[in-house]
């Protein structure tokens, strides 16, 4: 084989690994910001476990009943979960 053919070799399987590593990066990366974006922080978990604990409360005075409270905590969670 030809210098000039193996410095061609060379060149083009550097680029090529190059190219693999850039692109294994970019979908890690990818693939951390989509579970970043996606899962509630801390914060929205504690608000959501706020709102449950307010609902249990309200149901043991007999403010609204377990159904009501239910309904209310699986609206107020997908509004919870929008936001963030």
């Amino acid at each position: 084989m030809s210098r000039k053919a193996i410095q061609y070799v060379t060149a083009t399987t550097a680029a090529a690994a190059g190219s693999l590593t850039t692109a294994a990066t970019s979908m890690a990366a990818a693939a951390l910001a989509a579970s970043v974006v996606l899962s509630p922080t801390a914060g929205t978990i504690a608000r959501l476990d706020g709102v449950h604990a307010d609902l249990a409360r309200a149901v043991q005075l007999n403010q609204v009943t377990s159904e009501q409270a239910a309904r209310f905590e699986a609206r107020l969670a997908g509004r919870i979960l929008g936001e963030s």
